[in-house]
């Protein structure tokens, strides 16, 4: 008997869909809970406030409870980082824009006597080169300057200045400092150099009798000449008051294109762009101490190092293209 043959129907052997299965309806009042957002990366700029505002509070918390050291000149270290050398950086870096050169020239450890030109009406050129010393050395050296009497008379300047670590210039003061290992500033000109007339920049005054180089001879330390162009033009002194300056026993009272004649907005300093240089340093350490008792040699070191400054100043004006760039 034949087989019976079985005739597929359509679907089948197919293999059925499959169907999904209904969710159950939530229970009244409760909800799927949703994707949880991640939270937000921190702002690079708040994060730079926090940091800022916690230095400022750390910084209180030590003045409040003594906790900062000062020397034996009144120099404090925990003022002079926190506060009054982030104080100057704008200037620096973006009033006058300054660019240095031969840093390598200053020694990474040990006494050295940087001497520089003077000049600008208000000395900020000390400023400026304290900052320049203290942030592109790769040391990060400090250097102590030294000051007429009168700055250490004044209020406020005088206390700021010892905090910052500037002294009196005079030998034994200059000669302790570099005994211990300090690089130190002198401006020989003094009042002559940052007082002179504008139709005067960048011509040096006389460097007194060079009690520097007698520092320096005494402690074996190299010289270091430094030549700075930029700061004659931040207050250009036309004119001075001398009779007012004497009653109140000032060196000069200037009067600039911008003060007295604008107030208090003619303190604000003209945006000159600065060069600063490092020269090669002197040697004085094969010289016998007894030499800085010697006037012939002491005045041909000094006019050696004044010289070097002149020159370089010369140069760097070439170098610059115009006053303000």
């Amino acid at each position: 008997m034949p087989e019976a043959r079985v005739i597929p129907m359509p679907g089948m052997g197919d293999e059925p869909p499959r169907r999904r299965r209904p969710r159950p309806p939530a229970a009244p009042g409760l909800t799927e809970p949703a994707e949880q957002p991640k939270p937000p990366a921190p702002s690079p700029i708040s994060s730079d406030w926090e940091q800022k505002v916690a230095h400022g509070l750390a910084f209180l918390r030590r003045r409040l409870t003594g906790d900062y050291e000062v020397d034996e000149f009144g120099f404090d270290q925990d003022f002079t980082d926190h506060v009054y050398l982030p104080a100057l950086r704008p200037l620096y870096k973006s009033w006058f824009r300054i660019e240095t050169f031969g840093l390598h020239n200053i020694p990474d450890t040990g006494g050295a006597l940087v001497v520089a030109n003077h000049s600008g009406t208000v000395p900020m050129d000390g400023l400026m080169t304290s900052l320049a010393v203290h942030d592109d050395h790769p040391a990060h050296r400090r250097l102590r300057l030294l000051g007429a009497d009168l700055v250490f008379k004044l209020p406020l300047v005088g206390s700021i200045a010892r905090k910052t670590g500037n002294t009196l210039a005079c030998n034994p003061d200059a000669e302790r400092l570099l005994h211990s290992g300090e690089l130190v500033g002198v401006y020989p000109e003094g009042f002559k150099g940052v007082g002179k007339p504008f139709a005067d920049r960048y011509k040096l005054q006389r460097f007194g009798r060079g009690g520097f180089v007698s520092a320096a001879i005494r402690t074996g330390v190299p010289i270091i000449p430094c030549s700075i162009v930029g700061a004659e033009e931040i207050y250009p002194m036309v004119g001075n008051m001398k009779a007012l300056a004497r009653v109140l026993g000032l060196p000069y009272i200037p009067v600039t294109p911008t003060f007295p004649l604008l107030g208090p907005l003619g303190l604000i300093p003209l945006p000159s762009k600065w060069l600063i240089e490092f020269g090669e340093p002197i040697p004085t350490a094969h010289l016998d101490t007894s030499a800085a008792d010697d006037p012939m040699l002491v005045f041909n070191l000094t006019d050696q190092v004044r010289e070097t400054i002149q020159q370089t100043l010369y140069r760097l004006l070439m170098q610059r293209s115009s006053v303000f760039s």
